[in-house]
């Protein structure tokens, strides 16, 4: 793939995940969220090491994390977007050890709805329902992500799994309300 196929690859892809999120948001009344989604994607760390690692079907972080060891653009996008439990893990000096704090729920919503739209784009006609549950349950074990946050996506994606999208996006919104008005939800 050449550099120009490679860079309007990646254009479609990264735009066609955020307007997918926002969609999503929006119809779970999540519409500051939606609007803002992955705005960082355009940044010049961020697209730029994406067009170079794109490769279509899956995100450029993972080729660039096996090219290099590392990737740069994980780092900046996971350290300004709160919809990833990334965000909220910090380093404690007095203790030497990582905090991970657990994520807003409107955060969690986002993430989840996050993982749905990645999941479209990367699988396209191979998706399902079933895939968001089941690509989280595959790392969830794995990651540092707080325990109460890694327990409310993890039953969001299952609701998905059992119920359905259009069930599902209709109870994350009553979950939002939830959160509107009492700064939490309750699964």
């Amino acid at each position: 793939m050449n550099l120009t196929q490679r860079y309007f690859g990646h254009l479609k892809t990264i735009t066609s995940h955020k307007l997918m999120v926002g969609k999503l948001c929006f119809k779970c009344g999540l519409y500051y969220q939606g609007f803002m989604h992955d705005w960082s994607k355009y940044s010049f760390e961020e697209f730029f090491s994406g067009v170079k690692y794109f490769q279509g079907y899956r995100s450029p972080i993972s080729a660039e994390k096996e090219a290099i060891g590392y990737s740069k653009a994980f780092m900046h996008h996971h350290g300004r977007n709160k919809h990833h439990w990334e965000y909220w893990c910090d380093m404690v000096l007095k203790e030497d050890k990582v905090h991970v704090f657990p994520m807003p729920d409107n955060y969690v919503i986002e993430s989840v709805l996050d993982r749905i739209a990645a999941s479209k784009i990367y699988k396209k006609q191979d998706y399902n329902v079933n895939y968001p549950y089941e690509f989280f349950m595959k790392s969830h074990e794995i990651t540092l992500m707080n325990s109460d946050t890694k327990e409310k996506i993890s039953k969001l994606l299952l609701y998905l799994k059992e119920n359905g999208e259009e069930k599902a996006l209709k109870y994350y919104s009553e979950l939002y309300r939830q959160f509107k008005k009492n700064g939490h939800f309750e699964i």
